[in-house]
């Protein structure tokens, strides 16, 4: 029999060779490397590569034994086979997790990179780094079954574009999973970072067990993930949850949004730090962690600016409060690391804008998987998609 020796051809035996094995197990239980060789027909070079891809992606177990007075290998299956990955685009960062088929992390990698600046290098930029994750985790790029991106900014459910009003304009428009699909010859599915995040928080983070929460991402911009009776709500069109143009101030700053006092306007990234005063020496804070040590050290700009932010966010999320009833809401980002200084006006805010019963019970609380959070919900994510 002659073999096509084209990668796509090679890729195909690879995962058929893995299947094989997999089914040998299922069918027999634990099997020797050499049992797994003669059940299969496999040489034994081919059946040591394929279980040694296998128990990276957390698929088999392998213990030392021993076979008619020989060492031996034995080998259990403990999962479904295949490995699944995640890609977390940020304005200014890249990160790529490996997770097994349960979404389980095994490996992650981020990076610095100018993701905003274009979107089909952005795309190349992610590619690399997924070779990169696999290579070093020693997976072989024929057992990922399925991939899940996150992005900052809505997606169309129906067309899986970016919504024109996002943190990243030049990626407006840009269908980012078909993009990564065409390069990967994967299953690829692109979702909104606070909706992933809101996933992972409810699966291992401040949110687990919650039937009723809002995952709020303060960032460059402000987005919610909503989680009603435990799913994801995304409504009709993916856009529910872009609260950071929710309108509090109609002769507020103009918004990139186009409409005037929106909440991130006073909570995004860019105009926090754009209130900071210039100092003549030693400068002002260039970033959100920078001003939140400054406000933490007692610098009072600094403290002002938090403050202000935190009334701000519970003035909107106390519209929220009153209309989805939430039991918990998260809030994640950089800002968060302020702790109380924000989230105790918040606070107090939410008490003079929120119906009492809605207040009552609802709990405000920091996120738990910091920026690992969106990255995560996207390997929650892929491997829900293959299950």
């Amino acid at each position: 029999m002659t073999v096509d020796a084209t990668p796509g051809s090679q890729a195909a035996l690879r995962r058929a060779n893995q299947q094989r094995v997999v089914e040998a197990l299922r069918s027999a239980g634990t099997l020797t490397q050499a049992e797994i060789a003669r059940v299969t027909g496999l040489s034994p070079a081919s059946v040591s590569n394929i279980v040694r891809t296998l128990r990276a992606t957390g698929t088999v177990t392998v213990r030392e034994t021993s076979s008619n007075g020989r060492r031996a290998r034995a080998i259990t299956l403990v999962r479904p086979p295949g490995a699944v990955v995640a890609i977390d685009f940020s304005t200014s960062r890249l990160a790529v997790a490996l997770g097994d088929s349960h979404g389980g992390l095994l490996a992650r990698e981020a990076i610095a990179y100018d993701v905003a600046a274009d979107p089909e290098r952005g795309v190349r930029r992610a590619v690399w780094l997924v070779e990169t994750v696999l290579a070093a985790a020693r997976v072989d790029h024929s057992t990922v079954v399925s991939v899940a991106a996150s992005v900052p900014g809505p997606v169309d459910l129906a067309t899986g574009e970016i919504g024109t009003v996002t943190c990243m304009p030049r990626w407006a428009g840009f269908r980012p999973a078909a993009a990564l699909a065409e390069r990967l010859s994967l299953p690829v599915t692109a979702e909104n970072d606070a909706n992933l995040s809101a996933l992972a928080e409810t699966a291992t983070g401040s949110g687990a067990g919650v039937e009723h929460l809002i995952y709020v991402q303060l960032g460059e911009g402000v987005g919610a993930g909503i989680v009603v009776g435990g799913r994801l709500f995304r409504g009709a069109g993916g856009t529910a949850g872009e609260i950071g143009h929710i309108g509090l101030d109609e002769r507020g700053q103009v918004c990139r949004c186009g409409n005037r006092g929106c909440l991130e306007t006073q909570v995004g990234a860019p105009y926090l730090l754009g209130m900071l005063p210039q100092q003549a020496t030693g400068g002002a804070p260039t970033t959100v962690a920078e001003l939140v040590r400054a406000a933490g050290d007692g610098d009072p700009g600094c403290r002002r600016i938090v403050a202000e932010a935190g009334t701000a966010l519970g003035r909107g999320l106390a519209i929220l409060a009153n209309t989805f009833n939430p039991e918990m809401v998260i809030v994640g980002g950089a800002l968060t690391g302020a702790g109380d200084a924000l989230l105790a006006p918040v606070r107090r805010t939410m008490e003079l804008g929120t119906l009492g019963s809605a207040l009552r019970d609802l709990r405000i609380v920091p996120g738990a998987l910091g920026d690992q959070a969106a990255l995560r919900g996207a390997l929650r994510l892929a491997a829900a998609s293959v299950e």
